[in-house]
């Protein structure tokens, strides 16, 4: 008897999609490099981990996990209502930002509602609309000899809303790009687009900003009731593993959010972790500065080696080899070296280089020398 045809059987939207990809099978490849042995630069993790404070709090919770977490996540969210100056209406937590993303496209996104985002935005986006069954289209980016190449334009992603544009993402900073624009540029593009036309900021790497020029959307939520801005405890804070960002909107928008949310998304350890590591600040302004000092100093490195290097506002550097870069990535990874390829967002001569520590990057640059002679 045969096998169904499980792709027919599928919506429309999900036949034709293909999966995220996360770059390497990074757990293979420690085990092939043994500990210690491999440098991964390719997940924009932070690389000075979490605050001691929430490793804390995660050993103290462990002895209550088999019990579910408050569903509700109330003392994080009070907690940041209280750090953002919002309504905890306003707040809704996820499994990750990326949840939070996929989720306002199942809400608010389908056939007869369009997804706009920029030309080499987060992979994610795209994945979101058509998994909603959705169009999406990719707005064409700032040229390369821009002042913020392939950043996010403006002016032509206004300009590419229409009648039947339900929802915008916008990552500032940007992700793979590391550009970003700035909140004085969000609020006028807000101005213009309509009121049923919803915009997300991702923020994911706001906290690693040093531009005055740009502050949290945040700020624009009294403004603009069609404003959602999404933020994440895996890049600075360093909780990765365990998988807690947010989405801050009109309690109206959350309401409907909530219809769709996951009972008990975010467990017990990422909450207390949330929570403990929002309370250290002194460790967030630490793993920043860190990061601000070595992004300086590694993309001189690079530009020392002619190597084209964007402008970025956060923990990773989009560097352009002008050449197939596949190669060059393929030949770091035999020396233990992992990148993230860009192949996959139509940069084939990029690579995507996260901020590591001073040891792990001299290693990056000892096995890039190698790989360029």
């Amino acid at each position: 008897m045969a096998d169904p045809d499980f792709a027919a059987l599928a919506q429309p939207g999900i036949r034709a999609l293909r999966a995220y990809d996360p770059g390497h099978d990074i757990v293979a490849l420690r085990r092939r490099f043994g500990d210690g042995q491999l440098v991964e630069l390719g997940s924009n993790e932070n690389p000075l981990g979490p605050s001691a404070r929430a490793l804390e709090a995660v050993r103290a919770s462990l002895s209550g996990i088999h019990r579910y977490p408050d569903p509700l996540g109330a003392e994080l969210k009070q907690a940041l209502a209280e750090r953002h100056g919002l309504e905890t209406a306003q707040l809704m937590l996820g499994n990750g930002s990326h949840e939070l993303l996929m989720m306002l496209a199942q809400v608010f996104a389908g056939p007869s509602a369009e997804v706009l985002a920029s030309q080499y935005g987060f992979a994610v986006y795209a994945i979101a609309a058509r998994a909603a069954g959705a169009p999406f289209t990719a707005v064409p980016a700032l040229p390369v000899d821009a002042a913020m190449p392939r950043g996010h334009d403006l002016d032509a992603i206004q300009a590419a809303v229409s009648a039947r544009t339900r929802l915008v993402y916008l990552a500032n900073p940007n992700n793979p790009t590391g550009t970003w624009f700035s909140t004085e540029a969000l609020a006028a593009f807000m101005a213009v687009i309509p009121q049923d036309t919803l915009v997300v900021v991702d923020e994911a790497y706001l906290e690693y900003v040093n531009d005055a020029a740009l502050v949290s959307a945040l700020v624009l939520l009294p403004r603009f009731p069609n404003l959602i801005v999404t933020r994440t405890f895996s890049k600075a804070h360093g909780l990765a593993g365990l998988r807690v960002g947010y989405a801050c909107a009109h309690p109206g928008l959350i309401r409907i959010l909530e219809r769709v949310r996951e009972s008990f998304n975010v467990g017990i350890p990422g909450l207390v972790a949330s929570l403990a590591a929002l309370d250290d600040d002194d460790h967030l302004q630490s793993v920043v500065a860190a990061n601000a000092s070595e992004r300086a100093w590694l993309a001189a490195e690079l530009g020392s080696r002619a190597l084209s290097v964007a402008p970025s506002q956060t923990n990773f550097l989009l560097v352009d080899f002008a050449q197939e870069a596949s190669g060059i990535e393929a030949r770091l990874l035999e020396n233990g070296v992992v990148l993230r390829p860009m192949g996959g967002y139509g940069l084939p001569t990029c690579l995507r280089v996260t901020v590591g520590t001073r040891a792990e990057n001299r290693r990056l640059l000892d096995a890039l020398d190698e790989a360029l002679s």
